[in-house]
């Protein structure tokens, strides 16, 4: 029994001290939490502080590159401006380019019909100009052979000779004259005696 109450004495004694060190460990757990609440409040004062003073380099960084990027936008303008005046100057050169092509297809087109007509007229004319070779040379064929028959018939004649060379057209009438005259003349000879 003694035994017993001893140790009971001393469990109870444990206990008091478990209980006390429980509460001293809330306590302390309950401390240790404001700390660091506190320890996270002081970080993200001297995060603050030092993202302000980054944010400070960062936005003197910023304005330079913001100066650099005008200034560069300026130009790209100024740029794009002359481009602008260069594409305005070009497309009203293409603009006039194409109505001279136009106008030059129009004449073009023109000289081609007018060309065509031309052609046309000298085919004709190369025609025409055959059918009328074609026609001299029958006729020059008939007349030579009426010219034979003339110099046979005036040559034939009694009392005639017959040429020697090849005769021009001013002798065969000069012989085809004499052949009238001599005719003209037999026949008022006849007439002078009575002869019907």
């Amino acid at each position: 029994t003694g035994a017993i109450s001893s140790l009971q004495r001393q469990l109870e004694i444990q206990e008091s001290q478990l209980r006390r060190i429980k509460s001293e460990k809330e306590m302390l757990q309950k401390k240790l939490r404001e700390r660091e609440n506190q320890l996270q409040a002081m970080s993200a004062k001297f995060c603050s502080l030092r993202e302000e003073g980054k944010h400070e380099d960062m936005m003197v960084t910023i304005e330079k590159e913001n100066c650099s990027l005008r200034q560069v936008v300026t130009e790209q303008e100024s740029k794009l401006a002359e481009q602008n005046k260069l594409i305005r100057e070009l497309q009203e050169t293409v603009s006039q380019l194409r109505a001279e092509v136009l106008t030059s297809r129009y004449h073009i087109q023109k000289q081609q019909r007018a060309q065509e007509a031309i052609q046309s007229q000298a085919e004709t004319l190369q025609h025409r100009e055959l059918q009328t070779r074609v026609a001299l040379e029958c006729i020059t064929s008939r007349f030579e052979r009426y010219r034979s028959k003339i110099i046979q018939a005036t040559f034939s004649t009694i009392g005639s000779k017959p040429p020697q060379a090849e005769l021009t057209d001013e002798e065969v009438l000069e012989a085809m004259q004499k052949i009238i005259n001599e005719r003209m003349e037999f026949h008022q000879l006849l007439k002078q005696k009575g002869v019907k």
